[in-house]
């Protein structure tokens, strides 16, 4: 499906698309900067900022451009609930999970809202860059973004004039990444995603106040983890009984300290958990097909506790998934854990764990195809409706691939949310997205490169 280059006059379908977000601006000529925004993005210009698209589309300039990002009056939260809700009816089938991740954007200077030398998985190194933290939905048929937050540094939390600079608000006090996704998480529940899980990446694994939030939440969730990160077998403190036991006390010195469960079931690392598993528990799994056929690792679960801080019992149990390839197979050995899904098997557990790929594939897109990365303004303000333009045109890729031009003349307000009638149904199969052969829709391209907003071209990682 090809998609149409940004001309003198909008798009039909994407106009149609747009207007009602564009109705959260007040004055028409911000309205129409919204929509010239938005096909800019959708153009094949290398470089997508205000300036650039300025100078090659009709109808419009970079200072308009710019007004829209840093000078007109519109929340880009706003924009982003209500394209959350639109989705919601339009591009879901329900019990799916939100995927939380964060991004790197390579970056010159210390002016930059946030840039600063620092660890970017994007990246894979520490660097001069701006780090985003990301929430994305995804289902057993479709997948799209919900929102965004930049990363803002101590460095820069704590520099008033900096601050000034960049118009960060007052109300943004430093959080660490964990937190601002316990932020989003909150916003995608706030917005109606009622989520069946939340998988975040290795990053969050070694963060106790992450996974506490969630638990605390009662959201189940699938977290990468390091080989350091250390946890308890299951069945070793369920059998302890938990009862504190005084040492005995010859009457010299000072007492022995009583010993507990911290004591007696001490906590090892995943590393030597994974290596300890014996060879009868490990089955062969196969999760989704990539370009060469079949997924397949060997996979593992046990039974464990976390470990709270310096060692200490923690009453939070779950599941230590363990990956590593086949036997004559290249590949890295990785590890998950899992709390509130107890009811899913090996093969299932697994799944929901390889799900968070469809984010890299986002961020793939977004960047490669629609200027996630290009914004060069400074301000908080500026990079934020960026992003929510960068998502909302992502939004509208994936509902005109999902379904065609037609579905995109629905207002976002109108009540419904089914597939049109000769719309592909989804698949028979159930949560998470192995059926990618169920239901295939063919990949956009534009410029010669294939656009994979939604789950065209499920059946490859990036």
């Amino acid at each position: 499906m090809a998609i149409p280059k940004a001309g003198a006059d909008p798009l039909d379908d994407l106009g149609r698309f747009v207007a009602p977000f564009a109705a959260l601006l007040r004055r028409a000529e911000s309205r129409q900067a919204l929509e010239r925004y938005t096909t800019g993005l959708l153009s094949d210009l290398v470089r997508k900022t205000a300036s650039d698209l300025g100078r090659s589309l009709p109808g419009t300039n970079g200072q308009r451009l710019q007004e829209l990002l840093t000078r007109t009056s519109w929340d880009p939260q706003q924009l982003d609930r209500l394209r959350v809700a639109h989705m919601l009816r339009e591009a879901s089938v329900g019990d799916g999970v939100v995927i939380v991740d964060d991004t790197g954007f390579a970056k010159q200077g210390r002016h930059s809202v946030g840039v600063a030398r620092q660890y970017s998985g994007t990246l894979g190194r520490v660097d001069n860059c701006q780090v985003v933290v990301t929430a994305h939905y995804v289902d057993r048929v479709f997948d799209w973004p919900i929102t965004a937050r930049l990363y803002l540094p101590a460095s820069w939390a704590q520099d008033r004039q900096r601050r000034q600079k960049a118009q960060v608000p007052r109300a943004v006090r430093f959080q660490t990444k964990g937190e601002i996704a316990l932020d989003l998480v909150d916003f995608a529940r706030e917005a109606g995603i009622a989520a069946r899980a939340a998988v975040l990446d290795p990053g969050y694994g070694d963060q106790p106040a992450v996974l506490d939030g969630l638990e605390g939440r009662a959201l189940p969730y699938v977290v990468g983890v390091g080989v350091a990160v250390r946890f308890r077998r299951g069945d070793a403190v369920e059998a302890d009984s938990g009862e504190r036991v005084s040492p005995p006390y010859s009457g010299r010195g000072r007492p022995r300290r009583v010993r507990t469960l911290q004591d007696r079931v001490p906590p090892e690392t995943v590393e030597a958990l994974g290596n300890s598993l014996p060879p009868e528990v490990w089955h062969k799994v196969a999760w989704r097909e990539g370009t060469k056929g079949s997924l397949v690792k060997e996979c593992a679960r046990l039974r464990v506790y976390r470990a709270g801080r310096r060692g200490k019992a923690h009453p939070s149990a779950g599941w230590l998934l363990c990956e590593r390839p086949r036997p004559g197979h290249a590949g890295d050995k990785k590890h998950y854990f899992v709390w509130g899904l107890d009811r899913l098997s090996l093969e299932e557990l697994i799944d929901v764990a390889h799900v968070r790929w469809v984010v890299e594939r986002f961020y793939e897109d977004a960047k490669g195809e629609l200027g996630m990365d290009d914004y060069e303004g400074r301000l908080w303000t500026g990079l934020h409706r960026h992003l929510a333009l960068v998502m909302l045109a992502h939004s509208y890729l994936t509902l005109r691939q999902s379904y065609g031009p037609e579905i995109l003349a629905r207002p976002p307000g109108e009540t419904g949310g089914q597939p049109r009638e000769g719309s592909a149904p989804p698949p028979a199969g159930g949560f998470p997205p192995t059926g990618a052969r169920q239901h295939r829709r063919t990949p956009a391209r534009r410029a010669g490169r294939a656009v994979s907003a939604g789950h065209a071209n499920r059946g490859s990682k990036p």
